[in-house]
């Protein structure tokens, strides 16, 4: 079986990357479960994977996009594909191939995810793999403060 391998980088954030292994296989929902543990983050917020990086609400609103509001209410998902249904081996197709990963609607959590390499599934291997940090994560919620 093949694996991905990508670059996720903080939108704005060029010195904060991580680089992730996953199996062809994967959904996107599981995709961003890997992003958001990379990070250190809780995964407990709306999230999606947009075609287009720039442009903003609009941009992404036009562009192809795959929510989990589409596996939650299909009705409400006003375009939007399903992450659970969808795997990356249909999405990624070529080296260098982007999405927009805009994690937690309300604090805007964005990353930029590039297709880096196309690898094969080590047996021994657990996936999905987490090959490389660079940068520190910033904190998920940075106003809660310990008292």
């Amino acid at each position: 079986m093949k694996t991905y391998i990508f670059k996720t980088q903080l939108f704005n954030a060029k010195r904060i990357q991580r680089e992730i292994e996953v199996l062809e296989s994967f959904s996107l929902y599981e995709l961003a479960e890997a992003i958001v543990g990379a990070y250190d983050f809780d995964f407990d917020h709306a999230f999606g994977f947009f075609k287009t990086v720039t442009g903003g609400w609009n941009g992404m609103a036009n562009s192809e996009r795959y929510e989990i509001f589409a596996d939650l209410d299909p009705k409400e998902a006003h375009g939007a594909k399903s992450v659970k249904k969808t795997t990356i081996g249909g999405v990624w197709k070529n080296i260098g191939d982007n999405m927009l990963f805009l994690f937690d609607y309300g604090d805007e959590w964005r990353w930029i995810v590039t297709l880096k390499a196309f690898s094969k599934k080590e047996a021994s291997m657990k996936y999905p793999r987490l090959l490389s940090i660079k940068g520190n994560a910033p904190a998920q919620y940075p106003d809660n403060h310990e008292e």
